[in-house]
């Protein structure tokens, strides 16, 4: 891998932090674009400015993989109107600036990885099991999800094969849900959300991080895949095994949904809603093989 170059958006995220780890590990040379010119260690870091279609001269050049990981946090703050567009816009307008300045430099990776999401389907899809041929829904969350991939595919269209990662809850002790879900855990304030039988497609992000490296160097991978660990569980089981994994005892009860939906608003479907993904294209047509197929394993590792 020495020699080949991945630039990343939203490299300094939560996957962005762990997959660079990896990448730099196996040879690659890692660069990012960012709104800011920064130093971070053994990463070559370029400017842009979506606003004004910019892009720092020398960062798309001889790059061989893209991967897309930019945009706004979901959960980061209550959905404003203003808020609903920028987690549209931080997705789909910087994809659409990548893909302005590879036609104008006339520049072709092998491959483009975006990121996308489990909300694909909807926000909230009960007990229904998803496979990558399940159609989207029409909430907020799907509808961000589908013009985020529409951007993605745009890139294809170009003769760029792109893999698009619809990803669930991402198992990291660096942030995500949770170290919010285990700080009340600690002091013995467990307790699941909502009913608790709303399901949880998740995944351990070392899992998902091999996955990306994955779809970028496989040149099978193509399309949409649903980047989750083999079996999904309940909100309540998941805040059950946060207490074995702290070895802290759960004795509250649910946080009522009603209150959820006082503080958060509409966001509050963010952890209300059900989502049951099946890895049906990872599972039949790779070889990708999990590191953490047990939640309590999973845990275990990030927790401990």
């Amino acid at each position: 891998m020495k020699g080949k170059k991945v630039l990343i958006t939203g490299g300094t995220g939560l996957i962005g932090k762990r997959l660079t780890q990896l990448l730099l590990e196996k040879g690659y040379e890692v660069a990012f674009l960012s709104r800011k010119k920064t130093s971070i260690p053994s990463v070559q870091v370029f400017e842009w400015n979506v606003g004004k279609g910019y892009i720092e001269e020398g960062a798309l050049e001889n790059t061989d993989y893209l991967i897309h990981l930019a945009g706004a946090g979901v959960a980061d703050e209550r959905w404003t109107e203003e808020r609903k567009k920028l987690i549209i816009s931080s997705r789909t307008e910087t994809a659409k600036l990548i893909l302005d300045k590879l036609v104008e430099k006339n520049i072709r990776p092998a491959a483009f990885v975006s990121s996308s999401g489990s909300s694909y389907y909807g926000e909230d899809t009960g007990d229904v099991r998803n496979t990558e041929s399940s159609p989207p829904n029409n909430d907020f969350l799907s509808q961000v999800t589908v013009v985020w991939e529409k951007a993605a595919d745009d890139i294809a269209a170009l003769g760029i094969r792109t893999v698009k990662l619809r990803t669930g809850i991402v198992l990291s002790n660096e942030g995500g849900a949770i170290p919010k879900m285990a700080a009340p855990a600690k002091f013995g304030f467990g307790s699941p959300l909502g009913s608790g039988k709303q399901w949880i497609s998740w995944i351990h992000i070392d899992d998902l991080c091999r996955m990306y490296i994955e779809a970028m160097e496989n040149e099978s991978w193509q399309g949409a895949y649903n980047a989750i660990a083999i079996q999904p569980v309940t909100n309540e089981e998941l805040t059950k095994q946060i207490c074995i994994a702290l070895n802290r005892p759960q004795w509250l009860p649910n946080v009522p949904s009603f209150a959820l939906k006082m503080v958060f608003g509409e966001m509050a479907s963010v952890v209300l809603g059900s989502s049951y993904l099946v890895n049906e294209r990872i599972a039949k047509e790779t070889n990708f093989q999990y590191r953490f197929i047990e939640l309590d394993k999973a845990l275990k590792d990030i927790l401990s």
